[in-house]
């Protein structure tokens, strides 16, 4: 492999990694689920799923309409290995739920597989472990919470 296609590979799965975040924290649930492989696994921080559907299915459950994510992953280190590759991800992450005043707020280390397929590298297992993470009561901040599937008036 040459290191121009090293780097071309290298660019691809950050992308679909990026894909991947912006698609959960918009709930573009399609677009989410057409960065995995159908076979994929998950584990986070020992919530685990046995596929695609049933990875999706629960982040369409569980992080929907009224709940404000921010997924960011820095620091990206990919190793590409013919048609699979690892990649290790720093995440730092937001949750907000309005309707019951709860803000969480962490830190953790994606632990990520990927598979090149005839659309292009997919996810084969994703998951993290946490570093640290904290819980907030919203109503003792005197904050306002806006943003999609929020009342904004």
């Amino acid at each position: 492999m040459t290191d121009s296609q090293l780097r071309d590979d290298v660019d691809a799965i950050s992308r679909l990694k990026y894909a991947y975040l912006r698609c959960l924290d918009t709930k573009q649930w399609d677009g989410f689920s057409d960065c995995f492989v159908p076979e994929a696994t998950g584990d986070y921080n020992g919530l685990e799923f046995a596929d695609r559907e049933a990875l999706v299915d629960y982040m369409r459950d569980n992080l929907g309409e009224g709940m404000l994510t921010l997924h960011q992953v820095h620091h990206p280190e990919i190793d590409v290995d013919g048609d699979t590759a690892t990649g290790r991800w720093y995440l730092v992450d937001r949750v907000i739920v309005d309707a019951v005043n709860f803000m969480l707020e962490g830190a953790a280390f994606y632990e990520d597989r990927y598979v090149r397929t005839a659309e292009g590298w997919k996810v084969s297992h994703t998951g993290y472990r946490r570093t640290w993470e904290m819980h907030y009561d919203l109503s003792d901040m005197k904050v306002k919470v806006t943003g999609p599937g929020i009342h904004l008036h």
